[in-house]
């Protein structure tokens, strides 16, 4: 189940997730450049090592200064290849801009570093004796993602599920995608707990930090009325209310 778009209007352009997604793939085009013994070495010194920070490894290279704790923030630019990187930025595309207009250029900034430092923490902490490098944007997506749904609950948004090779397009509230998401990282998050073998996947408590700081912060993010631009007619083209409910007798489409 793939997110196509939304139908929430914006007026303001982007500029926050364009820079965020040309990071991402500039980062990646640059990683992927390096031979394989010189991508490792990278990987491992910018990838989250849970282990260096609450595991055994801290006794062998513990954090010296403030600057070994980068890789709280790197591994959110670093992915493990073109597939993890395109499903990450087309989530980013598909939510971020309705947030970042609501929310303003610098504000969605910090909110996307702090989501993103919330999911590597949360994902270090409940696999403490990891030492697999943990990469990627998701955790801070999946920020972008609880803020989403909590500023927008009725926000309709376009989906798209593959039954063998056709493509089957359904509507969906942005509250019931969510929910249905987010207990699709809790249950395996929930049993990955405690494992004794390390092995690499997807980091399921990144995910659940990113999206439950996302929900927390987003009544605290959300302009002042009084502060954001005015409304104009066409932003109901789409048959849907700014804040994402559906315009009596309209449909989906107009």
């Amino acid at each position: 189940m793939l997110p196509v778009r939304d139908a929430i209007p914006t007026r303001y352009p982007p500029t926050v997730v364009w820079t965020l997604i040309a990071a991402n793939i500039l980062v990646f085009l640059f990683q992927i450049s390096l031979p394989p013994r010189a991508e490792e070495v990278f990987l491992f010194s910018y990838g989250l090592i849970p282990s260096r920070y609450f595991g055994e490894l801290k006794l062998s290279y513990p954090p010296q200064d403030l600057s070994d704790y980068l890789p709280f923030v790197s591994n959110m630019f670093l992915h493990g290849g073109w597939l993890h990187l395109i499903l990450n930025m087309w989530t980013l595309w598909v939510f971020g801009p309705a947030v970042e207009d609501r929310v303003g250029l610098a504000r969605f900034a910090m909110f996307y570093l702090v989501c993103g430092l919330v999911a590597s923490s949360v994902h270090a902490i409940a696999n403490p004796n990891s030492v697999i490098p943990a990469v990627g944007a998701s955790g801070a997506i999946a920020g972008v993602i609880g803020c989403y749904a909590r500023m927008f609950p009725f926000a309709r948004l376009v989906m798209i599920v593959p039954i063998l090779f056709i493509p089957l397009f359904f509507e969906i509230p942005a509250l019931g995608f969510a929910a249905i998401w987010f207990l699709m990282q809790v249950i395996p998050g929930v049993f990955s707990l405690g494992q004794l073998s390390d092995v690499g996947g997807v980091a399921w408590w990144a995910h659940i930090g990113g999206f439950i700081a996302g929900w927390i912060l987003a009544p605290v993010l959300r302009r002042a009325r009084r502060t954001y631009r005015k409304y104009y007619p066409d932003e109901g083209v789409y048959g849907f209310l700014p804040d994402g409910r559906r315009q009596e007798g309209r449909g989906p489409w107009g």
